[in-house]
């Protein structure tokens, strides 16, 4: 952060609105990134990743007003945790802190929270497809506290260990994707491997969801490194400007080093370079000159995505990834921040001639910049894991607690299991054909859309709970004593009808066909996309349905 400390007398109301706006790009960040994880996935498990993004904010923003704020940003905490000063928001105000001299102590208070409310939700895309939720909500209040508050207190907090050696970190690479990397692997060396670990349906199943959540997180960034500035001053907008080409070339480099492989030019390969640029520059926003920034870009993209393509040599299942963008991107930055740190960028928050500005990395001539850097890296990588794993193993052996789905509700989805939702309400929430999973589905249409074959029903597993037959007497009495058996996976489900054909020559934008109305599938019928009935809408008949 900002270490400048000279206290106006009153507050710029331009740095208290960059400041609040900052805020509010950052909170945008989470639903993003719960889109974003949302598209990586399956569909079956797509909701609850959106879900896991706004718990993390709900009850990270409890623990950052109970205590969590004060005991990262206490200002007469010891090296290690800072005190109990600010609980309940006590002494948070008007007045500023020293981190963030040119704005309200209030102002602050909110930044920080969203900070901290994302980097626990960034570890849960290593754990997604086979993690309860309701743990995880306990699991985010305790590791806010013994592992967030910790880790950014060393390196932001007045009086931390990292702070006083020296350490450069602007924006979070190691508070946020150093520690939420470490995290990730931890969470899931103890869930374990997904039960179709590199089973080949294991593929985004929503580009689109990656395209607008990486929209959105691009976006966020810029309030998340340009507004640790605490000001709206130069060095913000520098930030900005580092933090946009780190991006761009990382999207770049990313589908270039694709190409190589499956000479396809890939959306999915753009975003996750760009979020890999964005992780890279984190730490060196505020410290390197735009050229510094095409390095951190490059450099970070490709080590990333190297990463990636050895993903199938983990012994643990980063299921989204998260390790190899997030913790490598922090880790690279982190060492290149050291090296390409330059006092004359850190003087643009300073006034102007102003002595006390501090020294860059290596460029400056100062290399044991990196050595500070490396033992950032090492005791934030060792505390986060040592302690994350531990938690875990603990809250795994107590009753109601368990960490992982069954294997009935794994198959079944997490949405389903855990939330009782699906994200496509067109889709059959039961089946009993389960043998096809939900990616033979998508993967059956027709190029012209006219036929769904054989794989067009869901695999969504049995429920565990045991089966019960119900007769409808009415049914039997009208087949000659036949009777109907319902069991907890032969269950009648609602689903569109939709129509595939192609685009009638009478239809304009004046009168439209509209999606025929749910129907209701039988039992013992598979579930079809028939061809709906063709509607002949007259203008007086849309007229009346729209009133009614």
């Amino acid at each position: 952060m900002d270490s400048n400390t000279s206290v106006p007398t009153e507050y710029k109301p331009g740095d208290i609105a960059w400041v609040l706006t900052c805020t509010a790009l950052v909170f945008l960040m989470c639903p993003g990134l719960g889109l974003f994880y949302a598209g990586m996935a399956r569909m079956k498990h797509s909701l609850s990743l959106m879900m896991l993004s706004v718990l993390a904010v709900a009850v990270v923003s409890i623990q950052w007003y109970f205590w969590g704020f004060s005991l990262t940003f206490s200002t007469t905490g010891g090296p290690f945790i800072g005190n109990l000063d600010h609980i309940v928001g006590r002494g948070i105000g008007w007045d500023p802190h020293p981190s963030a001299p040119n704005v309200p102590g209030s102002a602050f208070f909110l930044f920080q929270l969203m900070f901290a409310a994302i980097t626990p939700a960034l570890a849960y895309g290593a754990t997604a497809e086979r993690m309860r939720i309701m743990p995880s909500i306990l699991f985010l209040f305790i590791w806010s506290t013994l592992v967030y508050d910790v880790i950014t207190y060393w390196v932001w907090g007045p009086n931390g260990w990292l702070t006083v050696l020296g350490v450069m970190d602007y924006a979070g690479g190691t508070p946020v994707h150093i520690s939420s990397g470490s995290a990730a692997v931890a969470y899931a060396m103890v869930l374990g491997k997904r039960k179709d670990y590199n089973h080949p349906s294991t593929v985004p199943h929503n580009v689109a969801f990656v395209f607008i959540g990486t929209a959105l997180l691009w976006f966020g960034w810029f309030g998340f490194n340009g507004g640790s500035a605490v000001a709206a001053n130069a060095r913000g907008i520098q930030t900005v400007i580092n933090s946009h080409l780190s991006a761009c070339v990382g999207g770049l480099v990313w589908v270039m080093l694709d190409y190589r492989h499956n000479k396809k030019l890939t959306l999915i390969g753009f975003c996750t370079g760009a979020i890999a640029g964005l992780a890279t520059i984190t730490p060196g926003s505020g410290f390197v000159s735009s050229s510094s920034s095409l390095v951190f870009g490059l450099v970070g993209s490709a080590v990333c995505n190297l990463c990636v393509s050895w993903k199938s040599k983990y012994h643990f299942d980063d299921a989204l990834d998260v390790f190899a963008v997030h913790y490598v991107g922090g880790l690279i930055g982190l060492i290149l921040t050291g090296i390409f740190s330059q006092q004359s960028i850190i003087a643009l928050s300073y006034p102007i001639g102003a002595t006390n500005v501090p020294i860059g990395g290596w460029l400056d001539g100062n290399y044991k910049q990196v050595l500070i850097q490396l033992a950032a890296i090492g005791s934030v990588t060792v505390w986060s894991f040592v302690v994350t794993y531990g938690v875990l193993v603990l809250m795994n052996k107590i009753p109601g607690l368990r960490l992982r789905l069954e294997d009935h509700e794994e198959e079944l989805g997490t949405d389903m299991a855990q939330m009782g939702e699906t994200a496509y309400g067109f889709l059959p929430m039961m089946s009993n054909f389960a043998n096809h999973d939900e990616e033979s589905v998508l993967g059956s249409i027709h190029a012209k859309g006219e036929a769904l074959n054989s794989t067009s029903n869901i695999n969504l597993a049995n429920l565990s709970r045991p089966r019960t037959n119900h007769t409808t007497s009415g049914n039997a009495a009208s087949s000659g004593g036949s009777t109907t058996v319902a069991t907890a996976t032969n269950v009648s489900t609602a689903t569109l009808n939709l129509d595939l054909h192609e685009p009638r020559p009478d239809e304009d934008e004046d009168h439209p066909r509209r999606l025929p109305p749910m129907i209701e599938q039988s039992a013992n019928r598979p579930t079809r996309l028939p061809h709906a009935p063709r509607h002949d809408y007259t203008e007086e008949a849309s007229d009346s349905d729209s009133n009614q």
